[in-house]
C-alpha cells in the first residue's frame, strides 16, 4: 500500500514525517468532500478511483431534510454541537423539486406538472455538480436507485403506473403490454426493459422509500384495507426484497407488528420502525443477522408529545404528525414533524432540538466525488440547464 501510495502522489512526500499511506487512508480520506476539493497540493493523490472510493466510504449517510419551499435541501448533522450549525446545505435548486431518491451521492429530483404528473426529472451529484436530465417517465412509479454490480450501471428500478390504478392483469397500454416493473438504466437511449413482477397483489401497494442492504433493495409494502386482491383481510404490511444483481424479487419475515411501518438502513443493518399514533410510541427494531431473518426489538420510544405541543404557539392540537428514523455513526435519532415544525428526539424520548419550517425525507445521502460514466452518455438529454444554482 505504500508503494502504491508513492507511485500516485509521486516522489515527494504528501506530508513530510509522516508515511503517505497515513496520510491518504486515514487522514485525506476523512475529510468532508468540500475540504477535500480544497487540498489542491495533493489533488493528484486524491483523483484516483481507488481513492475516491474509499473517501466516499468513509462519509456518514446524513438524513436529508428542505425547506419550507423545496427548493434547498440540506444535510441533518446529529453530532454537531451548536443547534444552528446543524443543517448543512446540499443543494439549492432554480425552483421546487420534489427528492425522490438518494442513492450512493447522487439525487434523484422531480419537477411536477400538470394534475400532478410529472414534467421533468433529473439526476445530479451536488458535490461535483454534475446533473443530467432524464425521460420524466410519467407513466411509471419510480420504487428505487441502484447500482448493478455486473454492469456497473446506475439504474432505474419502475413499475408501470397503470398497475396502481388497475389492479389487474390488463394491458392498460404499457411499453410491452405488460404490467409489472421496468428498469431503465441512466445514459442509456433505450427504453425500461421488462423484468417481471405482474403478480396482482402488489399493485395495490404502497413501495415507500427503499433500504439497501447486502447488494438488495427493501421496502415495507403497506395495503389499505381492503385493498390487497388476493386476501380479504385488515391494513397489513409485508416485506419484500429486490435483489440488485440479480434483478428478481422475493419476500422476507418480517416483525409481527400490526402497525404500518418503515424500513431503514442502518450503518451495514436493516431497521424498521413502526408508529402507533393512539400511544404515540415508536417502536424500532434491527436485523442483527441479515441471514437469520430474526428481528430484535431494539428501541420503544414515548414520543414527548405533551412537551411538543406546548412548544407550538397557537396549534389546536389537532394537527397529524408522523416520525422518520435514521442513523448515522452508531448513533439513531427520529425526526418527528408535527405541522410546520420537525422535532429532534433521542432514543430516550427526550426531545433535543426543535426547528421551523424544516420538512424531513425518508432519504439519507453520502456524499461522493466518484466520477459517474452516465453524465458523459447521455444523449441530448444533459444540455437542459443545471436544476442546480
Amino acid at each position: 500500500m505504500a508503494e502504491a501510495a508513492a507511485a500516485a502522489a509521486g516522489a515527494t512526500p504528501l506530508l513530510r514525517n509522516l508515511p503517505d499511506e497515513i496520510v491518504l487512508w486515514e487522514i485525506l480520506a476523512r475529510l468532508d468532500p468540500r475540504s477535500l476539493v480544497r487540498c489542491r497540493a495533493w489533488r493528484r493523490a486524491t483523483s484516483t478511483r481507488r481513492f475516491l472510493l474509499a473517501h466516499h466510504a468513509r462519509q456518514s449517510a446524513l438524513p436529508i431534510v428542505a425547506d419550507n419551499g423545496h427548493r434547498t435541501f440540506l444535510a441533518f448533522d446529529h453530532r454537531a454541537a451548536a443547534a444552528d450549525a446543524q443543517f448543512h446545505t446540499v443543494a439549492r435548486l432554480g425552483e421546487s423539486f420534489s427528492l425522490e431518491l438518494c442513492c450512493d451521492g447522487l439525487l434523484l429530483i422531480a419537477k411536477s406538472g400538470m394534475l400532478g404528473s410529472r414534467a421533468r426529472l433529473a439526476v445530479c451529484n451536488p458535490v461535483t455538480r454534475q446533473h443530467a436530465s432524464l425521460p420524466p417517465l410519467t407513466d411509471f412509479n419510480i420504487l428505487g436507485m441502484y447500482l448493478h454490480g455486473p454492469t456497473g450501471e446506475y439504474r432505474l428500478l419502475l413499475q408501470w403506473r397503470s398497475a396502481m390504478d388497475w389492479g389487474d392483469d390488463s394491458d392498460c397500454d404499457s411499453p410491452t403490454g405488460k404490467n409489472g416493473c421496468y428498469v431503465f438504466a441512466l445514459g442509456s437511449d433505450q427504453p425500461p426493459r421488462y423484468i417481471g413482477l405482474s403478480e396482482p397483489k402488489f399493485s395495490s401497494a404502497y413501495f415507500h422509500g427503499p433500504a439497501r442492504v447486502c447488494d438488495s433493495l427493501h421496502w415495507c409494502l403497506f395495503y389499505r384495507p381492503g385493498e390487497n386482491p388476493l386476501e380479504d383481510c385488515e391494513a397489513g404490511w409485508e416485506l419484500v426484497v429486490f435483489d440488485t444483481i440479480a434483478e428478481s424479487f422475493r419476500q422476507m419475515h418480517a416483525p409481527a407488528d400490526p402497525t404500518k411501518s418503515f424500513i431503514f438502513q442502518m450503518d451495514d443493518m436493516l431497521g424498521i420502525y413502526c408508529c402507533n399514533k393512539d400511544a404515540e410510541v415508536v417502536d424500532i427494531w434491527v436485523l442483527p443477522n441479515y441471514e437469520s431473518e430474526v428481528w430484535d426489538l431494539k428501541y420503544r420510544v414515548a414520543l414527548p408529545i405533551t412537551e411538543i405541543r406546548g412548544k407550538l404557539e397557537g396549534h389546536d392540537g389537532e394537527a397529524y404528525w408522523y416520525a422518520t428514523v435514521a442513523s448515522g455513526g452508531g448513533d439513531m435519532l427520529l425526526l418527528v414533524s408535527f405541522g410546520f415544525w420537525l422535532f429532534y428526539v433521542d432514543t430516550n424520548g427526550k426531545l433535543v432540538a426543535s426547528f421551523q419550517d424544516i420538512f424531513p425525507s425518508r432519504h439519507r445521502l453520502k456524499q461522493t466525488l466518484v466520477p459517474h460514466d452516465f453524465f458523459r452518455t447521455v444523449k441530448g438529454q444533459a444540455v437542459d440547464a443545471s436544476p442546480l444554482i
